[in-house]
């Protein structure tokens, strides 16, 4: 067992873990925090997409004993309380979400993106989003949310 510490949702956490336990599992089991979903578990669907050291990753790929002083962003990052993210709004306002699985990955694909980049063109949303899978709703209203995000975003600043 290794003792790691990192940061999750600007948190710091410490976990006991063997060597190859997913970050996934400790995020979901040892951590409680459920919005980061289990898919395929091959770094093929997305749905467990976090946020680590601002870049996008599937997160049953990354070991949590390579945690020790990073940073982790999940999907519950971005509520505060009763108020959600402008990502997760334009996703509701834009029909974007069908069943909800891949949601989550989907949501912090595109926030990581529009960190990156505020006004992506439709190019860069496909790419930014080319690694989350959605079997519902054939990604045209998903493109259009992180748009629609975008310009929420732009004009909250």
């Amino acid at each position: 067992m290794l003792k790691v510490t990192f940061r999750v949702n600007g948190s710091q956490v410490t976990v006991e873990v063997p060597p190859d336990r997913p970050l996934l599992d400790v995020l979901r089991e040892d951590l409680h925090l459920p919005g980061t979903k289990s898919g395929c578990r091959t770094g093929e669907c997305g749905a467990c997409t976090v946020i680590l050291d601002g870049k996008p990753v599937n997160s049953c790929m990354v070991f949590a004993a390579q945690m020790e002083g990073r940073e982790v962003l999940t999907i519950e990052s971005l509520s505060d309380g009763d108020s959600i993210h402008p990502i997760q709004q334009a996703f509701i306002e834009e029909g974007a979400v069908q069943c909800g699985f891949c949601i989550p990955g989907m949501v912090m694909s595109a926030k990581s993106l529009l960190d990156r980049s505020p006004e992506p063109c439709r190019d860069e949303i496909r790419e930014a989003l080319s690694g989350n899978l959605c079997r519902c709703t054939g990604y045209q209203k998903i493109f259009q949310a992180v748009e629609s995000a975008s310009l929420k975003m732009k004009a909250s600043q």
